[in-house]
Parts: structure tokens; sequence; C-alpha cells
């Protein structure tokens, strides 16, 4: 599809800092969503926990948090709220460990993790009545989405409809580089004092498969991912890990109508997550980059109600 360069995000002053962005946010916007929860057991005799909004639409979207998040976040909790607006069902999927209880494996999630997507996509669409389904990713979560539908390519549903992946670092081991820089060590330094405390709490179980010491010392990505996200889930290295779970391998599969959602002062992400080639070759993939919006953010004021990327989350979902 065409790219979509003139996107309907339009920002003022103090919005064109892409850290104000990305912070802001999370610190000043509040949502409050009910959600009920079901916790889905796995055949490999561990859970992951899914959160529901239901209003007997017969559309659903399924939403999947970025790195280290869960259905608390605010990204997830303003989606749902738009979604509910527009009459969808929502279902938040947590990841392995993220709903607040460690999961009971030695696996947790990572970027390229799929199949407790896939399994969460078979069992509503075994159980449930649903006439369309949507997917809607934030970061990690949205390379898992196009990974997912990627994969899928012309086995998926038809009930599956479309997908929105909204900043997503679409090649890993750039996005891990990036994310080393100075610009966002505080980003990072973040992200790594939540991944260690999970580390600690499977330490009587990685005994003898990592080095705990040294992972509890990383200071980046490539290090904690070397010594524990890719000796974990059984990859060569963290290259290894990167190069087969990045998105852009899987983005010329993609069979359904699929928005990303990258904006272009987004810091996290380097020049290869922003798939202008493969988006022009593609009859299924449309590419909003607009000039700002940061990480997950978006923001403009007013804060409060439908920020843009959820407001243009629900205009892309309801036109599939």
């Amino acid at each position: 599809m065409p790219i979509i360069k003139s996107s309907s995000f339009k920002v003022h002053f103090p919005f064109k800092s892409a850290h104000l962005h990305t912070i802001y946010p999370n610190l000043f916007r509040r949502h409050k969503v009910v959600f009920s929860r079901e916790r889905f057991l796995t055949p490999d005799d561990d859970f992951f926990d899914i959160d529901w909004i239901k209003n007997d639409s017969e559309s659903l979207l399924i939403l999947l948090h970025g790195l280290e998040g869960s259905s608390n976040a605010q990204y997830i909790k303003g989606m749902a709220k738009a979604g509910v607006k527009e009459d969808f069902d929502i279902a938040v999927l947590n990841f392995r460990g993220c709903s607040g209880t460690p999961n009971k494996t030695l696996r947790t999630y990572h970027s390229g993790e799929t199949e407790d997507l896939g399994l969460l996509v078979s069992h509503i669409l075994d159980k449930s009545s649903y006439k369309r389904i949507h997917l809607v990713g934030f970061s990690l979560g949205a390379n898992v989405v196009l990974k997912y539908i990627g994969e899928q390519s012309e086995n998926m549903d038809h009930r599956v409809k479309s997908a929105v992946a909204i900043s997503v670092p679409c090649e890993l081991g750039d996005c891990s580089l990036e994310i080393a820089k100075a610009k966002n060590w505080i980003y990072c330094q973040h992200f790594l004092i939540h991944l260690k405390r999970k580390v600690k709490l499977k330490r009587h179980i990685t005994k003898g498969i990592i080095d705990y010491k040294k992972v509890m010392k990383t200071f980046n990505f490539r290090d904690f991912d070397e010594l524990y996200t890719a000796p974990i889930h059984g990859f060569e290295s963290a290259e290894d890990y990167w190069y087969k779970s990045s998105a852009n391998r899987n983005l010329d599969k993609i069979r359904i109508p699929t928005l990303i959602l990258n904006a272009l002062d987004d810091t996290f992400l380097p020049d290869s997550s922003y798939p202008f080639e493969i988006a022009l070759s593609s009859p299924h993939i449309y590419l909003e980059t607009p000039k700002f919006g940061g990480h997950v953010g978006f923001s403009s004021l007013p804060i409060n109600g439908t920020n843009w990327a959820e407001f243009r989350t629900t205009e892309f979902l309801n036109a599939h």
C-alpha cells in the first residue's frame, strides 16, 4: 500500500519533544477500567492471564502490551476505553509473568514469542461467537503481533480481520543498540530493573542454566539477552534471538490489512524499524510515520479522553 505521508496527527507546544511524548502519558494520563480476569492454562503446565471487557459485541480487540507492561499500563487502558466506545469487546493478553503473579516454568515471554498469542486466538475462535477479531500491539507486543500474522499467513482464520502495530521495533538488534545510547539510558535502566527482579524470582529454577551474578550486573539489552533471554529460550546468542524474532522477517508474508504507526522522532527506533520498501510493495501493510509522537506516546492537549493513536487505531479497524 502507498505510504501514508499526510498523517492526521497534529501537535502543539510543548509536545514537540519525543521524550515528553513518551513520558507524559505514563505519568499524567489516568484511566479507570474494570477488567474481568481469566486464567489460561497452557499445555506446558503454565499459565497466562487474560483481562476482559465484554459487552456482547460481535467484534473483539485483542491487546498486547509492551516490555514489562500489563493490562494495568495506561496505554492499554486507554485503548481499551477507546475500543469500548466503538462497540468492541476487549481481551488483553498479559504475557507470562506480567499479570502480577510469576509464571511457573523456566520460560517467560520475549519479543518473538508468538505461541501464547496463537493459543489465545485459537481459544477465542473455538469458544466464542465473535465474527470479527482485530489485533493491536504496542512496542514489544506490536512486534509479536506482526510476527504472528506473518507466520500465520495463508492459514489465518477469516474472522481475524486486521491488525495495528504501534511503536514497533521491527529490527530488534538495531533497536537494542539504539536504546543503549545515552539519550535512552534512563529507559534502558528502567526496563532492566524490572527484568532483573523477575530473574531474581526465578533464581531457584535457573541454577546451572545462566550465570545469575553476570545477569544482575548487565546494563544493556545486548548483555541481558546474551546471558538470559537467549539461553532461557533456546537461542544460540543475542544476535540469533534478535534476528529470528524481528518482525521484519515476516512483514512480506502478512495477508490481512495491517497498520504500522511509528513516529519519526521515536528515540527507540533506528531507520530499520521504518519498513518503507516493504510497505510500498505489500498490498496489506499501511505505514504511517508522523513527524512527532515519541514511543507509545502521541500526546497532545487535552490529554484526557481518546488520544490520536487510539482514534487512528479504531478508525482503521472499523474500516476493515
